[in-house]
């Protein structure tokens, strides 16, 4: 979907449907037909699209923290960290240590998981509770600064796949806008030209690269500062610290390397997964592009059909429509707002986007190859 498919807005009209097919009308009907006896609201005024969705997901209490669930999910992840240090330890000075690193790399990135959730809040209702678990699970447990992912995070939601905004769409290794893919050379050039085939094999990088930007951001102090930046530097070095002492006081130097690089490298493809399908490949809103926020987060997020299964793989970012909507939302909450929200968008006739998984990565490459298109077709020139 171009950009030019996001309607330019004024203060004044943001929130507003422009899929409405009766703005004019100003008084909400609600009907009791709707699926499972839940009430739709009908409302059409100006501004309201977003504000009635609301009224109707706080009602059904869809928005209350869930703290039970989440002391369970914690306890859950933290069982698998500890599960997989200690299976590192009994196995000792062995080759088989490889099979750790994978289940160190599952269990890192549903670390990472809980983070995003302390992130929003999902977890409990106060500030502290949520950022000493962020810092926890982000800075001690994998070595990913909390403040620093909570600053650039928020930059996402705020301006989800538009175009000089989402700083997940900025141009690096991989290249997702058309226009900035020109006038690529050498190394760059031959990225961008084959980067649809190249996407996998590049997020076995890439946490190596969220390590890196969390060091640099903590040295430039840009983080949100949900802690002290000392703590949150010093979390960082407990981690690095303790994490290579173990590895290296357990096995011989040559297994440590292969197992760190292969920990490593499964963290971050684990990571690249779980997040590729929520966006790429969807509408991208040009950077003067104003949609109102109900468009602007439906349109460019992606759901991912499937099971208990697939909700905990991917820690319930396959229901990124409505974490999009409602990013305070607890994990756990996310399935049951689906079809209330999924039936809303039907009823506003704002398409609302949702595959399974393999397809999902499918559309993601689809635009990333094309992307490349034009510097393939300079090379065949």
């Amino acid at each position: 979907m171009a950009s030019s498919d996001f309607i330019q807005r004024s203060p004044r009209s943001a929130g507003t449907s422009s899929t409405s097919p009766n703005p004019s009308a100003r008084r909400a009907e609600p009907s009791e037909d709707s699926p499972g006896g839940s009430t739709t609201i009908r409302d059409r005024s100006p501004g309201s699209a977003y504000a009635l969705l609301s009224r109707q997901v706080r009602s059904a209490g869809l928005l209350r923290h869930r703290p039970l669930s989440s002391v369970t999910a914690l306890a859950v992840t933290l069982l698998l960290l500890a599960g997989g240090w200690a299976a590192f330890l009994l196995i000792g000075d062995s080759w088989w240590q490889l099979t750790v690193a994978a289940v160190l790399a599952f269990a890192f990135t549903q670390c990472g998981f809980r983070g995003h959730e302390a992130g929003h809040r999902q977890l409990f209702h106060g500030k502290r509770a949520n950022d000493a678990t962020g810092l926890v699970f982000g800075n001690l447990f994998i070595g990913l600064g909390f403040g620093w992912w909570v600053a650039k995070h928020n930059r996402h939601h705020a301006h989800p796949n538009q175009v000089g905004r989402d700083p997940d769409i900025e141009t690096g290794a991989v290249v997702f806008i058309d226009h900035e893919a020109r006038g690529r050379t050498g190394v760059t050039g031959f990225i961008t030209r084959h980067q649809a085939s190249l996407f996998f094999p590049m997020l076995l990088l890439e946490g190596w690269a969220l390590h890196v930007a969390t060091f640099r951001a903590l040295r430039r102090g840009r983080t949100s500062a949900p802690a002290p930046l000392a703590v949150e530097a010093l979390a960082l070095l407990v981690h690095v610290a303790a994490y290579l002492t173990v590895v290296l006081m357990v096995l011989s130097p040559l297994k440590a390397l292969v197992f760190v690089v292969v920990q490593q490298a499964l963290f971050g493809l684990y990571m690249g997964v779980s997040f590729a399908p929520n966006h790429k490949g969807m509408a991208m809103p040009g950077e003067h592009d104003r949609p109102d926020f109900l468009r602007g987060q439906v349109l460019t997020s992606r759901n991912v059909r499937g099971g208990r299964v697939i909700d905990f793989v991917l820690g319930g970012l396959n229901y990124q429509i409505e974490h999009h909507l409602f990013p305070s939302m607890p994990r756990t909450a996310l399935p049951a707002a689906q079809p209330l929200i999924r039936a809303y968008c039907a009823e506003l006739d704002l398409p609302y986007a949702q595959t399974g998984l393999v397809d999902s990565y499918r559309q993601a490459l689809r635009h990333l190859h094309a992307v490349g298109a034009p510097l393939r077709a300079e090379r065949r020139a």
